[in-house]
């Protein structure tokens, strides 16, 4: 008996240091390596000789130990964020600003020495689209009204925070409301304070993209974006979408997408745009003010038309290839966009492998006190069982006759 009570001891305690030793390695992975840090720097209109007329360009330069992040947002046609990443801390953007305005010409916006690149992808928001979804059906297939695009929007000034810009158009369609967009650009590895709350790295950016008191051409408006995603040899070309079990970042939701290039399928990911499939209906949410999100597949597009679109394709790119995808907002059932006039979406936007959540010391900390206190009470009621069986032996057994 006590051989099988020691027996059932040390089954619990190991069970308990595992418990403990993947609480603590898992711990450890959910914290990241927050050590890692980008010198960020901002420029707006870098090297112009005077304000450009009806757009800007800015650019944020994210210097580490051996490589350098250039993040490059621009209004010029429809608003596209260019990164570029390359293999040294002293590579530099350089504009030839008569040609760069004209949009005609391509290669007028270098990163140099050119040799230096490891890789570049752009995102370019072409269009909004708006549907009458009178049957609540969220099928955006029918009853489309003509499209906003967004190359022929009237773009604002940026407004620069440090490492964070807020670009706001409206369409002369518009009787009222904006288009916006933010950008923010990371020294180090994080999350946002926000919902979706996504965890980012000092390898991407981040942007919000917002409608507000834009007013709908009907009473049961849903609305999607067209995002056209571009690359020189390997642009962004599926999209993946990872399930997880914990929602404690994005309440309710467990999926997480991200539009991903590489080489091959089975190759190391070279660059991404990831973004959870929710969307919200107020500038500060709460839980009921979600609303799903749903991507169509990308599909090849004309990158002439995408040039065309965007004066900083034309201007980085000679022979870019374009995939595009249509982000819709709202399920059957959901409430319409005038319920509040208001619609936030954020996406991630960077190089290498994409950030993956894990769960936060907190979460730990519970699975290991739900999992860990039945290994307690196995332990102690195995050493309580040895004790009680001994005594009892002891009491019972025949004396001795002298």
């Amino acid at each position: 008996m006590a051989a099988a009570a020691v027996k059932k001891w040390s089954y619990g305690a190991s069970g308990l240091i595992l418990l403990l030793s993947v609480f603590s390695l898992s711990q450890s992975a959910s914290s990241g390596d927050t050590t890692y840090r980008r010198q960020l720097s901002v420029q707006l209109n870098p090297g112009a000789p005077a304000p450009p007329q009806g757009f800007d360009l800015l650019h944020v330069r994210a210097v580490g130990v051996n490589d350098t992040l250039h993040f490059l947002l621009c209004s010029l046609g429809a608003p596209t964020l260019l990164l570029v990443h390359t293999n040294t801390s002293s590579s530099t953007v350089k504009v030839n600003w008569s040609q760069f305005s004209d949009r005609n010409v391509s290669s007028s916006l270098k990163v140099e020495p050119e040799s230096s690149i490891i890789y570049s992808t752009a995102v370019v928001f072409s269009r909004l689209l708006e549907y009458d979804d009178v049957n609540n059906t969220a099928d955006p297939t029918s009853d489309l009204f003509p499209p906003y695009e967004l190359q022929n929007f009237t773009w604002s000034p940026l407004n620069l925070s440090g490492p964070t810009a807020v670009l706001c158009g409206a369409a002369t369609a518009f009787t009222a409301g904006s288009l916006c967009l933010q950008l923010s650009v990371f020294e180090s590895d994080g999350r946002g304070q926000s919902w979706p709350r996504l965890l980012h790295t000092a390898n991407s950016s981040q942007l919000w993209v917002w409608l507000d008191g834009v007013l709908p051409r009907a009473s049961h408006s849903r609305f999607l974006l067209e995002l056209q995603a571009v690359g020189g040899a390997y642009p962004p070309s599926r999209v993946e979408v990872h399930q997880s079990i914990d929602d404690e970042f994005t309440p309710s939701i467990f999926k997480v997408s991200q539009w991903v290039s590489s080489v091959n399928s089975s190759s190391e990911v070279l660059g991404f745009l990831q973004w959870k499939p929710v969307a919200y209906r107020r500038p500060h949410p709460a839980l009921e003010d979600a609303t799903p999100c749903r991507h169509s597949d990308p599909r090849p597009q004309s990158s002439e038309g995408t040039a065309a679109a965007s004066g900083l394709i034309r201007a980085f790119y000679t022979e870019p290839q374009t995939f595009g995808l249509n982000m819709s907002f709202g399920l059957a059932g959901d409430p319409f966009y005038n319920s509040t006039n208001f619609l936030r979406w954020t996406v991630l936007v960077g190089t290498g492998s994409p950030p993956v959540d894990s769960f936060s010391p907190m979460v730990l900390a519970i699975m290991a006190a739900g999992l860990g206190t039945p290994m307690i009470l196995l332990l102690v009621g195995g050493v309580f069982v040895c004790i009680r069986k001994r005594l009892t032996a002891s009491a019972t057994a025949y004396e001795p006759i002298n």
